[in-house]
């Protein structure tokens, strides 16, 4: 869409705060979430730049196969509303490519790609002593008690196994979701009796579906539970911990922002914004095992335990998309016999890492649906076709 702050056009129609982050806003506000929303810094730190190394090859002529048809990278870019692209092998850049308005130095939302980045969060952590992932989330969260969550572990949390009702809905009026989605300080809150904030919305869930550790289920609340649990393990805030324990240490590029509710709680389950070489720079140290340079940032035994991930709690709706896979730590299993592994958002959002190809992609991107079961195939479809050419050589 066009920018719909055009220095030269003033008077353009205002972006509806009910709608900033749906069709066809969300082309341009996913690159201006600060604009939008109230955000925290997560600073880069003042350490140096962690290099990424260029072995700069044109993809956009390879083909793949999908559903009896071929097609080329890129059109496959062209016409799934890509807004960043890269491709890393064996701790290079490959491709780089940027669309619809996105600049290198741009932040862009990453949606539940942000879950997979507080998972890794909670491995530093757990990795200080500081979290016990076997204990009961009451242990850090004694408030928890009185609602669905008493008798659920940090790993329930982690693997989105707890039996707690909550309905995650994009569209059902009054759902779980929609309400989050005023909680978590996105839209203005016109909703009375409906949670104000992220803690009250957890707080009001007092209703389970099934017994802990029985099945999994896709519940975003989870993270946010997971975010308080850290907070509260560690005493600091969740943007101040990010940076201390992740961006900093890893070399970001430039600084992050997390978007934050009405009591400045940072959204735990969908608010990450950052450049597209820095999701980039995530990956290329999940490939490292958590090391860079001559420091462990992450242990490398809570990476090797997300792809030791098993699929037996995992069912349909989700084996569509992921016949083969599985939900640890915050990350979805792409295949548990290959042990890759990637961090999904809603609208398009990626990071694909298989780690025995030495091989990493990126997609940011701006869907005209929350999901799709189609795109998500494609999408894996075109990573595993770029992943195996490029592991030929």
């Amino acid at each position: 869409m066009p920018d719909p702050r055009d220095p030269n056009h003033p008077g353009a129609p205002i972006i509806p705060r009910s709608d900033w982050d749906l069709p066809p806003w969300h082309r341009w506000t996913f690159q201006h979430i600060r604009e939008m929303t109230p955000t925290a810094q997560v600073w880069r730190g003042a350490g140096p730049v962690m290099p990424m190394r260029e072995a700069l090859e044109d993809l956009g002529g390879l083909a793949y196969d999908f559903e009896g048809r071929q097609r080329t990278i890129e059109a496959f870019l062209g016409e799934s509303f890509t807004d960043g692209f890269l491709v890393l092998h064996r701790g290079a850049i490959l491709t780089e490519r940027y669309f619809n308005g996105l600049r290198p130095h741009g932040t862009h939302l990453a949606m539940s790609v942000t879950k997979s980045i507080v998972g890794i969060l909670a491995g530093i952590v757990a990795g200080q002593g500081l979290l016990d992932v076997s204990a009961p989330v009451t242990r850090y969260l004694p408030e928890l008690e009185a609602t669905a969550y008493r008798g659920a572990t940090v790993q329930h949390v982690l693997d989105m196994t707890s039996g707690v009702v909550f309905d995650e809905s994009y569209t059902t009026p009054g759902s779980h979701m929609v309400q989050l989605d005023l909680a978590c300080g996105w839209k203005e809150h016109d909703k009375p009796g409906w949670p104000r904030t992220m803690w009250d919305l957890v707080l009001s869930l007092r209703e389970s579906e099934c017994p802990h550790g029985t099945r999994f289920r896709y519940r975003s609340i989870e993270t946010d539970v997971l975010g308080f649990v850290l907070e509260r393990a560690t005493g600091t805030s969740l943007a101040e911990l990010l940076s201390r324990e992740l961006w900093a240490p890893m070399g970001a590029g430039e600084d992050a922002y997390i978007t934050v509710d009405h009591a400045g709680t940072a959204l735990a389950d969908g608010g990450f914004c950052a450049t597209l070489r820095d999701f980039g720079r995530f990956a290329m140290l999940l490939l490292a095992d958590g090391r860079r340079g001559g420091r462990q940032i992450v242990p490398a035994e809570w990476i090797a335990d997300i792809r030791d991930g098993q699929g037996e709690l995992f069912q349909a709706p989700y084996t569509t998309v992921l016949p083969n896979g599985a939900y640890r730590n915050q990350f979805w299993i792409e295949d548990t016999a290959r042990r890759s592994y990637l961090a999904r958002g809603i609208f398009g959002q990626f990071i694909f890492c298989d780690p025995d190809a030495e091989f990493a992609a990126v997609k940011l991107s701006t869907w005209p649906e929350f999901t799709s079961p189609e795109r998500s195939l494609e999408t894996l479809a075109a990573f595993r076709r770029i992943r195996d050419h490029v592991s030929q050589h």
